[in-house]
């Protein structure tokens, strides 16, 4: 049964784990204690891409993303109330939409390590610091599906 005096978790993820089990235990206690989750997987675009409007593959992996994320949440926290979609190719976007329709009391962004990130991911956490004044979980994925050693980004 859903608590509904539980928390109300966000994740936004460009990029998916390879197992459950590569979470860092602060976002697996997150993911876990949640009544209600919302998975947005934005669309991530190259710069020609996005200005030529080519962004068919990319919506692609995004809803490949997507429900990959899907399945490790619903495995993680059988109980909690999950749903998800693909975002908008602007982050930024995706997250005030979100934020808007959910109400979100906690946000878990998965990022791509630095190596592989898309042009839009850069300087993301800062902006939606600055955009919403709910606390905030930043992690990183790097192109395996690996969650880099300790000493990388974890921050709340």
């Amino acid at each position: 049964m859903v608590d509904s005096q539980g928390t109300r978790l966000l994740i936004v993820t460009g990029e998916s784990v390879a197992e459950p089990g590569e979470l860092p235990p602060l976002v697996r206690s997150l993911i876990e204690s949640a009544s209600e989750i919302l998975v947005i997987t934005p669309a991530l675009p190259s710069r020609l891409q996005w200005i030529a409007s080519d962004t068919d593959r990319v919506r692609e992996e995004a809803d490949s993303r997507l429900q990959a994320v899907m399945g490790q949440v619903e495995e993680i926290a059988p109980d909690a109330a999950a749903a998800g979609r693909v975002g908008d190719e602007t982050p930024l976007s995706a997250f005030a939409d979100a934020v808007r329709r959910f109400r979100p009391d906690h946000i878990l962004i998965a990022v791509r390590t630095r190596d592989h990130s898309a042009w839009q991911e850069r300087r993301l956490s800062d902006r939606v610091r600055e955009a919403f004044h709910i606390p905030i979980t930043i992690f990183e994925i790097d192109r395996v599906g690996h969650v880099p050693a300790p000493g990388s980004r974890l921050a709340e």
